[in-house]
């Protein structure tokens, strides 16, 4: 699903976020990614969700090499083949959840009523269907973060990409969103967690451990 080789990124000035990583993460797999911060984990986050181009080696994203899409073939890979979740929940106030979960669809093609429809669907299976009509200041912070991942999931990408996923909650909101994350991944989807919490990268079945821009070790 995701492959990487010799990948570097050197930003103006001379600073290397990424040393030469290669990686491969294969179809349904759970993977953390853990390191502190400055060990380059954002930059590996912004690459395998082709926000960023590196500037050397080959990534490769569901077989498609990267290099070789324009910036129109780019947008049309993450809309239909990646979801983000990040630390924040980036939902609009004032538009209630099933409305947050329908717009992140506005550029999939789909029509007003099948975008709602499956928005409608993702809140069902992260437990928020009692909740669509709610906006987020109606909701905890554990729900926000779970109308954010329907967002992520609804247009049913093959990779999820959870940027620091429970780093806005409390410990039992936490553990719902990580479990929440599992059943997703329980259910075909290959799901990335990008953490510097070393408890929650332990608790998941892969881990590659990231430090200076380079993978120090995967277990």
């Amino acid at each position: 699903m995701i492959e990487l080789s010799e990948v570097t990124k050197v930003y103006p000035g001379g600073v290397t976020a990424l040393g030469g990583v290669s990686l491969r993460i294969d179809r349904g797999e759970l993977v953390a990614i853990v390191g502190p911060s400055g060990s380059g984990k954002s930059t590996m986050l912004n690459v395998l969700g082709t926000l960023d181009r590196p500037s050397s080696g080959t990534v490769r994203i569901d077989r498609y090499d990267v290099a070789r899409l324009s910036d129109a073939s780019l947008s049309a890979l993450r809309a239909t083949r990646i979801g983000f979740v990040f630390q924040q929940f980036h939902l609009a106030s004032g538009v209630r959840a099933l409305d947050n979960v329908a717009d992140g669809l506005l550029y999939s093609g789909l029509r007003s009523s099948v975008r709602r429809e499956r928005a409608a669907t993702a809140l069902e299976r992260v437990g928020l269907g009692h909740r669509m009509d709610h906006e987020p200041h109606e909701l905890s912070g554990g729900e926000r973060q779970r109308v954010a991942v329907a967002r992520a999931v609804a247009g049913e990408p093959a990779v999820l990409l959870a940027d620091e996923p429970t780093g806005a909650l409390d410990s039992a909101s936490g553990a719902g969103v990580m479990e929440l994350l599992r059943d997703l991944h329980a259910g075909g989807t290959t799901v990335v967690v990008i953490t510097h919490d070393r408890d929650i990268a332990a608790a998941l079945p892969r881990q590659v451990r990231m430090r200076d821009g380079l993978i120090l070790e995967e277990t």
